[in-house]
């Protein structure tokens, strides 16, 4: 009777790794609600930035997607949208608070929260960036071989 290879990834089974993994999809699905925000609030003053505004949110969302899969090669990725959305998130916030002033249009949203809100996206992704290079160190990719007897059950996945 032959032996069936069965390949397990230990280091997904570990507390840790689904606290990681669930915590990173929570920053990017935080990180796109707020970006969500943003284009809500300010669509007819973002100047040029609405595609890569709509990119980002889509982007964000289908790395999401990547990590609750468990795909651990995105992390590196997601940490350098996240840099650079940390600094077009400053800067951003400061134009908001420009704006709220007398003279100028204001947005659906007022200025000083969307000023507020761009701020508030720099911590989520100071901590969307610790947290990927977490689970990057945690090899999600391991894989292990075992080795069981043809026709016996295989384990639940959980």
């Amino acid at each position: 009777m032959a032996d069936e290879v069965v390949l397990e990834h230990p280091n997904r089974d570990k507390s840790s790794s689904k606290a990681t993994r669930s915590i990173v999809v929570l920053l990017l699905l935080v990180s796109a609600f707020l970006l969500a925000l943003v284009a809500a609030g300010g669509w007819d003053f973002l100047q040029g930035a609405k595609g890569p505004h709509i990119a980002y949110i889509l982007i964000y969302l289908v790395f999401a997607y990547f990590v609750v899969r468990w795909n651990r090669g995105v992390l590196p990725v997601i940490a350098a949208f996240a840099i650079i959305l940390a600094i077009f998130a400053a800067i951003s916030g400061l134009a908001w608070f420009d704006r709220d002033k007398v003279g100028f249009d204001q947005p659906p949203i007022d200025s000083g929260v969307l000023g507020l809100i761009c701020w508030l996206i720099v911590p989520v992704q100071v901590l969307l960036i610790a947290f990927c290079a977490q689970g990057f160190a945690q090899a999600w990719h391991v894989e292990v071989e075992r080795h069981r007897p043809t026709g016996q059950a295989v384990p639940a996945a959980g």
